[in-house]
């Protein structure tokens, strides 16, 4: 509990003590101990609407903090999320650029291995002749 809630809990237990013995020790007649418990009991009202308010002064204030605390620790950890994300898309965007002039140069690769491929092979030719027996030919395309 807040320095505050345990001041109001005080003043309450003081007041209520004081005007307990207060009417104990009174050594005057009903009239003026009606009119001093009276007395007594408004200023105890006040004081404890005093510190009521303070109370609430307190923790107003405090809400008040915490919630511009939280309101920057928002918005900070909302720019970082949106910095590393900036930095991971570029990252991954810089990535699958490299992959792809990685795959190009492959494809590349592979086109002019098939063009030499296909300038250095021959056509073969299968024929049947009589007998079952098949011959191959062989001519440069």
């Amino acid at each position: 509990m807040s320095k505050a809630g345990n001041s109001v809990i005080g003043a309450i237990a003081g007041v209520a003590l004081g005007l307990t013995l207060g009417v104990l020790y009174a050594p005057d007649k009903g009239d003026k101990t009606r009119k001093k418990i009276k007395k007594k009991a408004e200023e105890a009202r006040d004081e404890l609407a005093h510190k009521a308010q303070d109370l609430t002064n307190e923790i107003s204030s405090r809400a008040q903090n915490v919630s511009q605390e939280v309101s920057q620790k928002y918005s900070s950890k909302k720019q970082d999320f949106k910095s590393n994300l900036d930095d991971v898309v570029q990252n991954v965007s810089e990535k699958a650029d490299d992959v792809i002039l990685t795959l190009e140069k492959k494809l590349e690769e592979l086109r002019l291995k098939n063009k030499k491929f296909h300038t250095k092979t021959k056509d073969v030719v299968v024929t049947k002749t009589a007998g079952d027996n098949i011959a191959a030919k062989t001519q440069k395309v």
